[in-house]
Parts: C-alpha cells; sequence; structure tokens
C-alpha cells in the first residue's frame, strides 16, 4: 500500500549518467550529486572515476543486484531519518536493464519522496535515430543467454506490430542476431545501435540477415554495448490467411504446438511463417 509522501524525510533521487559521453552529464545531476547525503552506486569503483571526474566527494556506498534486498531496508531507514540519497547505476537511466526497483519500490511504499533526475538512455538514445516507427514501441532489454530460451522469447514476440528494443553484450551479439534472423525472418528491417554517444558509435540499419554477416566479418563490430531496435511486424503481414491455408492450419493445429503447426503450414501453403503463426494464436484463443 502507497502512502503520500512527507515533508519531514529525506528523498531518493534517480539520477541518470551518461552512457559514454561525459558532457550528457546534466547540470542539474551534477547538483544533486553534489547536494546529497549518500550516493548509493551499483559499482563504486566504476562510479568513483565519474565523480572524481566532476570533482564531487559525497560518500559512496554499492547497491547492486546481489544485495540489494538486503540493503534497502537500511537505506529506507537513513531516508526516514531525513537524509537524502542519490541512486546511480554504471551508465544510464537507472532501473532500465539496471537495479534499483526493490529501493523504489520500498521508497514509495514508505511515503518516501522519490525524484527522477533524467539524462542518458540508450534504449530512447538508439529509438530517436533509428529511422523505425517510435509512437509505439517495446523494451524488452537483454534477452536469454541460452539460445533455447532467448529463441522462445523472439516467439512470443514475432507478431508484435510495435518496434521492438533490445540490449544485447558483445560476446552473444552473432549467436543473439542469428536467433533474431530465423524467428523474426532474415528480410525483416532492424537497425544495430552500438557504442551509442562513444569513440566508436556505429548506427547501422539493414534486414537482421545482413547485420548478421556484416557484424560476423567486422570483428571491430562485436565490440562494445549493443541496442537492437527491430520494426514490428509489417501491417501486410497481420492480415487474415486465405481459405485454404486456414483449412491446412486448422487441420494440424489438432495434431502439432502452434510453433511447428505454422512452420508446416508454411511450407505447405508458401505463406510467411510469421503470418500464420498470427493467425494461429488467434485460432487457439477463439477456440
Amino acid at each position: 500500500m502507497s502512502h503520500s509522501p512527507s515533508n519531514d524525510i529525506g528523498t531518493l533521487y534517480v539520477v541518470a549518467t551518461p552512457i559514454g559521453n561525459l558532457e550528457d552529464m546534466t547540470p542539474r545531476a551534477l547538483r544533486v550529486l553534489s547536494e546529497a547525503d549518500l550516493i548509493a552506486a551499483e559499482d563504486t569503483r566504476h562510479s568513483g572515476r565519474l565523480l572524481k571526474h566532476f570533482g564531487i566527494g559525497t560518500r559512496t556506498e554499492a547497491l547492486h543486484e546481489h544485495n540489494e534486498r538486503s540493503q534497502v531496508p537500511r537505506l529506507i531507514d537513513i531516508l526516514r531519518e531525513g537524509k537524502s540519497i542519490a541512486f546511480i547505476t554504471d551508465a544510464g537511466t537507472p532501473l532500465i536493464s539496471d537495479p534499483g526497483f526493490h529501493l523504489v519500490r520500498a521508497a514509495r511504499q514508505a511515503g518516501i519522496r522519490v525524484v527522477p533526475v533524467p539524462g542518458a538512455c540508450a534504449a530512447i538514445a538508439a529509438l530517436s535515430v533509428a529511422g523505425l516507427p517510435s509512437d509505439r514501441f517495446v523494451f524488452e532489454g537483454f534477452p536469454p543467454a541460452k539460445s533455447a530460451a532467448r529463441r522462445a522469447v523472439f516467439e512470443k514476440l514475432q507478431t508484435e506490430a510495435r518496434t521492438l528494443i533490445f540490449y544485447e553484450s558483445p560476446h552473444r551479439i552473432i549467436e543473439c542476431l542469428a536467433d533474431m534472423a530465423a524467428v523474426f525472418g532474415a528480410e525483416r528491417h532492424a537497425v544495430l545501435a552500438r557504442e551509442l554517444t562513444k569513440q566508436f558509435e556505429t548506427i547501422r540499419d539493414a534486414t537482421l540477415a545482413e547485420l548478421q554477416r556484416w557484424v560476423e566479418g567486422d570483428k571491430d563490430q562485436q565490440l562494445g554495448e549493443f541496442v537492437i531496435l527491430i520494426h514490428g511486424l509489417p501491417r501486410a503481414e497481420q492480415e487474415s490467411v486465405d481459405a485454404e491455408a486456414e483449412r491446412v492450419l486448422k487441420l494440424l493445429l489438432e495434431e502439432l504446438p502452434v510453433s511447428q503447426a505454422t512452420a508446416l503450414a508454411a511450407r505447405i501453403t508458401g505463406l510467411k511463417k510469421n503470418r500464420l503463426y498470427e493467425f494461429a494464436l488467434r485460432l487457439k484463443g477463439a477456440g
């Protein structure tokens, strides 16, 4: 149960930090970090270099995914004493594929004021320059590490009409792109944004198959932090299938799971698997 914030307790500031270019640090973020009683940081050593660069001497404590749950009660007590805490992660906006959810939720439940200090966010930065539809989008964070689990996630999203946004690490980027091409379709349009705001920033738009080949063929493009944006299922592929394809699909669905039935129906009818998959889901829902 949430409570209204009280004026006699402290404030939790959720502060965005640069994702690469230090010039993206906002004056407000610098002021908040300087004036806070404590900075809770995902990695105190990493953030220590940032704070030293800007001449900020505020005391820091570690708050990361491994200790967040155990540290939250103590931090809430500090806030209740009237102290202010600024929370930062290694880069970008906290809680966006970063720790902080448990702290923010506990603070709000305790009636403590939680204030956003906006700034850099890799997902939004990439979306703003991708040239893909940006009025409606879905942020999915990091896909699972294992291929089977990763493909299962992609299969659930393959008929999504909104632009899809993923993060990926350098040691999985090739395998991830291969799985995306296999599930979403080799010709699905996508954008790969690498090392945003940094010296070797690269933003490339192509089909998933072309992006996969490009990254495989250039070791330099396998380094850094990645944002992958995938065009939602095109409108033409969201249309209903014809009567014969529907008949084939219904028969197959009586014996097979949706993914296998649609794959086989695609081979029989020549229609695209994505269109058949969406139609199969509608059939299942209607049943």
